[in-house]
């Protein structure tokens, strides 16, 4: 799979993973901006929105997201991981909002109070499995 293809990808999938230190891997929503993943801290019930991955990515900010495609036809699979910078700021949150209620409708009603996650790509890599011949 070409980079092109696989940021293609990237950006379709409505779930990834975000993998910080620890290791710590969480599944979590976001959008694609050119060459950044944009992601934001919801009021969904949380104990706080100071969660382990924002305090990960202000200790060390190397991160990894993977998003994939599963199903039993194993000629279908593929997977897209992402490795980059990740930082957390507390500003342009219209900006993100915007971007992440265009694709997930269900934030329609969801408040997006931060705070939110940028994380540079500075490498991406995909595979996926040949199709098997009838």
């Amino acid at each position: 799979m070409d980079k092109t293809e696989a940021l293609r990808r990237l950006a379709a999938a409505h779930v990834g993973y975000l993998a910080t230190a620890g290791p710590h891997i969480v599944p979590f929503v976001f959008v694609v901006e050119g060459r950044r993943i944009l992601s934001m801290v919801d009021t969904k019930p949380k104990s706080t929105t100071e969660l382990k991955r924002i305090r990960n990515i202000r200790t060390d900010p190397l991160v990894s997201v993977l998003v994939d495609h599963y199903e039993s036809n194993w000629s279908r699979l593929w997977w897209v991981r992402v490795d980059g910078t990740a930082r957390v700021v507390d500003e342009d949150f219209d900006h993100i909002a915007a971007l992440l209620r265009a694709k997930y409708p269900q934030y329609a009603d969801v408040d997006l109070t931060g705070p939110a996650i940028i994380v540079d790509i500075e490498r991406i890599v995909g595979w996926e499995s040949a199709p098997t011949v009838p």
